[in-house]
């Protein structure tokens, strides 16, 4: 019983982020989870890594 509690509360995980990627990518969000993700320009440089 308790595997299958577990199996259940990790697809739920999986599930979500899952749901929540392909939503922002939908938008159009270059980097998704980046803070500055929202002011990425058409470059897609979105400012929170360095740029080499």
């Amino acid at each position: 019983m308790t595997n299958l509690i577990l199996i259940a509360v990790i697809a739920a995980i999986v599930g979500g982020a899952s749901a929540y990627i392909y939503k922002e990518k939908k938008k159009g969000v270059r980097c998704v989870g980046c803070s500055f993700a929202g002011q990425c320009g058409k470059q897609g440089s979105c400012g929170c890594h360095e740029e080499k």
